[in-house]
């Protein structure tokens, strides 16, 4: 059982190595996570990104170009607008990656638990 979690764990982690760095190296700096935070709400333009962030719009271009290599947030021009959309499908690549992890950490832990217990005669 531990070892086909230990496999399950690489298999999933070298299928997606590439996408997840993108994303966790995305996230990694804070203003993009404030963006992503505020395109929860649902789309923005870059003026309506930029204002609360306090972020000039050159800055805010390179954050929202980095979000967007890594599948987080997708653009469009509506007139002369660029609408900035979240892409919560690619986020959820990260979670079930978070997800898998936790469950075989949580696994491991309850395994010491009872190894735990009965080397203490407990049981």
């Amino acid at each position: 059982m531990l070892t086909d979690t230990i496999s399950e764990c690489k298999v999933n982690h070298m299928v997606n190595k590439n996408l997840l760095n993108e994303i966790f190296g995305a996230l990694a700096g804070e203003p993009r996570r404030d963006i992503i935070a505020l395109l929860q709400s649902g789309p923005r333009s870059m003026t309506e990104l930029a204002t609360p962030l306090d972020m000039s719009l050159p800055l805010l271009h390179k954050h929202v170009k980095v979000l967007e290599q890594a599948g987080l947030i997708s653009r469009r021009k509506v007139g002369r607008e660029q609408r900035v959309s979240l892409e919560p499908s690619t986020l959820s690549n990260a979670q079930e990656w978070i997800e898998s992890h936790r469950k075989f950490w949580n696994q491991q832990l309850d395994d010491l638990e009872v190894f735990i217990t009965r080397k203490n005669g407990e049981v």
